[in-house]
């Protein structure tokens, strides 16, 4: 069983000692010590659209032993949450070690074009840094072999660097390549690995079987849909079954890369010289998942494997994505910019976090902003737009077979009521307040309780203080939703979704027009 790690885990106290042990053995055996020897390889596993259904987190239907063994040999934190719950938000904020709020860079898929959005003069992304310290900096899926999606690549595509997805102008040239294998003798690398993870599955009946038939041909027999236990929420549908087995075996095929990339490292000599930090980007993509700040959109799965690293502890406090580069650039001793608000968490000096916050704004039309803030037993969701149902008009989201499932069986008024109240609602509440260290799924709102208000207040004014603190600027102006829409009916190459995209965002001018 995994030892809980009840002190501070002191990680990069490590590497002066591990320096003085290699010295020694160079006079001992005869051997030159490399220059960057008392360095670590650095690598980060990103996975697209995962939650933590690995079995060190207790997920039962499938079996994840690659990931697993990361855990067993490292230290496994059980409250890692996403500053945001969609891809290009959470991607700026990690590759800042700041709050997507803080950089202006909080709304999905912006300033890419007309609005351009520039970092503070006084940020800069990891990868510079690292770079800047002697660090070769690379970004791929971490085989020659395969791609992102654990799949042979096409030969146009054998140099292409992994995911960025950044919402700000920035200089390719922070990369110097896309595998570790094009740096220099006895150099140090900060590799990201970025795979596809849960977005394997697709979104359709034809994605399915696609997927499908690759789990068949790499790791065998697909997850029976007889065997999932879905949320309470959620309908027990064959489309839903089918779509959560699938997304259950993407996890597989992720954990089965992991084990490849392990492989290689152990081959190649690097693996005991390598900090592993295994992280996904939000949570499933569902209808209360992605882009949605209760815990199947924010809660991540996040492990660290590797030289300084505590074997087989787990912590319970809570902890940031953004505190990822920060205690990356520690291990690597890289003097952490002032600026940076992500938090080294191995080190002597570290105080665990009270609260920890989160954020959604503008996913592609689909106008919102909700913010939460989660203490150790707590989750508080602020809805500035209550009067907006919470399953809105969403190009993207309504794209999906489980969502026009979903959509379905409301019409046909064939969903339970608890799936009416939380889906399919017209309304949010303005404040929503869950004991989610008893209610998992986040079914209670406890806001409007007598017994409650002490937390609800504690909780409100915690938001209200982190919003001014880290200047959270709130939503776009009506001129800037205008230039970032047409940039992406621009973008947008599929005519009918291009048109649907265009309606919604009528939509929401209304919306906004109105008040509402």
């Amino acid at each position: 069983m995994k030892q809980k790690c009840t002190t501070l885990c002191q990680g990069n106290q490590w590497w002066p000692i591990r320096t003085l042990i290699i010295a020694v053995l160079a006079v001992l055996g005869g051997f030159t010590l490399p220059a960057d020897a008392s360095r670590p390889h650095i690598l980060w596993i990103v996975v697209d659209d995962m939650s933590a259904n690995l079995s060190c987190y207790d997920e039962t239907t499938i079996a994840t032993p690659n990931i697993d063994s990361l855990a067993r040999t490292g230290l496994q934190f059980n409250h890692a949450y996403a500053t945001s719950p969609v891809c290009s938000t959470f991607r700026s904020a990690l590759i800042t070690g700041m709050y997507q709020t803080t950089i202006g860079a909080h709304h999905h898929r912006s300033g890419r074009n007309a609005n351009r959005i520039m970092l503070p003069p006084e940020v800069h992304p990891v990868p510079a840094l690292f770079q800047q310290a002697g660090y070769y900096t690379c970004m791929g899926s971490g085989l020659k072999d395969l791609d992102f999606r654990s799949q042979t690549p096409p030969k146009s595509r054998a140099n292409a660097l992994g995911k960025t997805d950044y919402n700000f102008t920035w200089d390719r040239g922070i990369f110097d390549g896309n595998d570790w294998s094009g740096r220099q003798s006895d150099q140090p690398f900060f590799m990201q690995i970025q795979l596809h993870g849960g977005k394997l599955r697709g979104a359709s009946e034809s994605s399915y079987a696609k997927f499908e038939k690759q789990v068949r041909e790499t790791i065998g027999p697909t997850t029976k849909p007889a065997d999932i236990s879905l949320p309470p929420y959620y309908p027990d549908d064959p489309i839903m079954r089918r779509d959560w087995a699938t997304y259950l075996d993407s996890v597989r095929i992720t954990d089965w890369h992991v084990g490849r990339v392990i492989e290689r490292l152990k081959d190649e000599g690097l693996f005991n010289d390598t900090l592993i930090v295994f992280f996904t980007d939000h949570g499933i993509s569902h209808a209360r998942g992605k882009q949605f700040l209760y815990d199947e959109g924010t809660h991540i799965p996040l492990i660290l494997s590797g030289p300084g690293i505590p074997t087989g502890k787990s912590r319970d406090d809570l902890v940031e994505h953004i505190d990822i580069p920060a205690l990356s650039l520690a291990a690597a001793g890289i003097q952490l910019p002032a600026t940076m608000q992500g938090r080294d968490l191995l080190s002597s000096e570290y105080q665990n976090r009270e609260f920890v916050f989160a954020a959604r704004d503008r996913c592609g039309e689909a106008d919102d902003r909700i913010r939460s803030v989660r203490s150790q037993n707590f989750l508080y969701i602020r809805n500035f737009y209550p009067s907006r149902p919470h399953l809105m008009p969403s190009n993207y989201k309504d794209s999906k077979l489980i969502i026009q499932r979903l959509r379905q069986l409301h019409a046909a008024g064939r969903l339970n009521p608890l799936a009416k109240r939380i889906l399919f609602a017209p309304q949010r509440p303005p404040e929503e307040l869950y004991l989610y260290s008893q209610d998992v799924w986040q079914i209670t709102n406890l806001a409007e309780q007598p017994q409650y208000q002490t937390q609800l207040k504690r909780h409100r004014e915690a938001l209200k203080k982190w919003i001014l603190e880290t200047k959270d600027p709130g939503p776009e102006s009506d001129e800037v939703y205008a230039l970032e829409i047409q940039d992406q009916l621009r973008s947008t190459k599929n005519a009918e979704h291009r048109e649907q995209f265009r309606r919604n965002s009528e939509v929401y001018r209304d919306w906004r027009a109105a008040g509402k």
